[in-house]
């Protein structure tokens, strides 16, 4: 006999303390009284639709898991998830080309919410090969998976100059996007065990004690060492789940020897 999945209540709990917003506050946002959150997140009371709603946008909760929780309640989702080639995205996908393009020649490409490269520019593209070579023989039609090319044994973790400095924020972040997308978990964990391997508990735990203004992270190359911090960009109020689920990371060149080599090999 299967194992139940998790209920509405289970959902809530836990979308509600992702974001550490106590029941007083939550109910303080929705108008409505402790008590009664805390009857629908114990299942003594059902929350109404707009209710419902209202909950989840104030958790911020994703749109495939607002989707989710509505048919747990016995409503019918709200929000669908579209193919990126589907004719109704091609908007958002020519902006999403043309973002990448203006990046060139300096390292950029589009990820979903489980890390799968969904698009890169070429200075991705030289990036990625330059620090795995094995990509290239990676079918064209396969996703790459950005936390499946940092277990990989000759991934790009072994060629990270400052991996004390970045790994402990660079969990953190990945399991903040696992605490809202389940399936990146195990990867999570495989990454962490990988890491704790290489560096120990302590220097895994530990952070730098002079914080600089952004994260770089460093690369041994065979043209130097190339030195890069980054920004995301994502959707404004994206109303389809696909579009909610993407960011585009672009990376800047954090030295003049990286602008340097970039500007020279990305052509």
């Amino acid at each position: 006999m299967e194992a139940a999945g998790p209920s509405l209540r289970d959902t809530l709990q836990t979308a509600r303390k992702s974001k550490r917003i106590s029941q007083l506050d939550l109910s303080l946002r929705l108008g409505v009284s402790q008590r009664h959150v805390s009857f629908v997140e114990s299942g003594r009371a059902q929350p109404s639709r707009d209710l419902l709603l209202a909950w989840l946008h104030e958790l911020q909760a994703p749109l495939a898991l607002r989707n989710v929780a509505l048919q747990q309640a016995g409503f019918a989702p709200v929000y669908r998830g579209s193919e990126l080639s589907d004719a109704v995205l091609a908007p958002a996908s020519e902006a999403l080309g043309r973002l990448l393009a203006a990046h060139d020649p300096m390292p950029a490409m589009v990820l979903d919410a489980v890390w799968n490269v969904l698009q890169m520019n070429r200075g991705a593209r030289w990036m990625a090969l330059t620090l795995m070579p094995w990509l290239a023989h990676v079918p064209p039609a396969q996703p790459i998976n950005m936390l499946d090319a940092m277990l990989h044994p000759e991934g790009m973790t072994r060629y990270m100059t400052n991996l004390e400095e970045v790994a402990p924020a660079m969990l953190a972040h990945l399991r903040d996007d696992a605490s809202a997308a389940p399936e990146l978990r195990s990867r999570v964990e495989l990454l962490t065990a990988q890491l704790l391997k290489r560096m120990g508990k302590k220097t895994l735990a530990s952070w730098p004690r002079q914080m600089a203004p952004v994260l770089t992270t460093r690369f041994a190359t065979a043209h130097g060492e190339l030195a890069f911090f980054s920004m995301f960009s994502t959707f404004g109020t994206p109303q389809d789940i696909t579009l909610a689920s993407l960011r585009v990371e672009h990376l800047f060149a954090a030295d003049d020897l990286t602008r340097k080599v970039i500007t020279a090999q990305v052509r």
